[in-house]
């Protein structure tokens, strides 16, 4: 995945009316205004009413279903190996956004993304692109292992870092123990 890609799939979801926000490594990119590192998926969150067209619009594009894990979110793939990981949302009235989530153990939650969360807009490859804002981005990226049993990669440690670097953000556990 590469800005370009990344660039060409949200034009094509934009194009049938998908509202999307890229997140994860590339929304840390986006919010630096650079590609920091290579990235083989893109994170993106739309809105759950807009899972049919995102389907239609990236297959389109050549990607077809890897990992199906709805409600809560689904990856595409294409023939390269590049992947597309959806996390779809609903709005509520007062802004903000709630992902349902399976919880490793018999218990369901949601990750919620507060409504000034989700005003992030930078631009990317020429273009304004939607994407969460660095305090949202930081307070996600923290949540995330809690809620799913992931342990954060070097990778993630290298995106917080940049991100806590840039923009004077206090990082939480997992991340907060870091050198700077």
């Amino acid at each position: 995945m590469n800005s370009d890609d990344v660039i060409h799939v949200a034009d094509a979801l934009e194009a049938v009316g998908v509202t999307v926000w890229v997140d994860g490594g590339w929304g840390i990119d986006a919010l630096l205004g650079e590609e920091t590192r290579p990235h083989d998926d893109l994170d993106m969150i739309i809105l759950a009413d807009d899972i049919e067209a995102a389907i239609r619009a990236t297959r389109e594009l050549g990607f077809h279903m890897m990992t199906d894990e709805l409600p809560q979110g689904f990856v595409l793939r294409d023939a390269a190996d590049r992947r597309l990981d959806f996390h779809p949302v609903r709005l509520r009235r007062d802004g903000s956004a709630v992902q349902p989530i399976r919880d490793q153990g018999d218990d369901d939650g949601e990750w919620v993304f507060s409504g000034p969360g989700l005003q992030g807009r930078e631009w990317f490859g020429g273009r304004p692109i939607r994407c969460l804002t660095p305090e949202e981005q930081a307070e996600r990226a923290s949540d995330q292992p809690r809620a799913a049993g992931y342990e954060p990669d070097e990778q993630d440690r290298w995106d917080m870092l940049l991100l806590g670097d840039r923009f004077g953000i206090t990082l939480r556990f997992p991340y907060d123990n870091e050198p700077a």
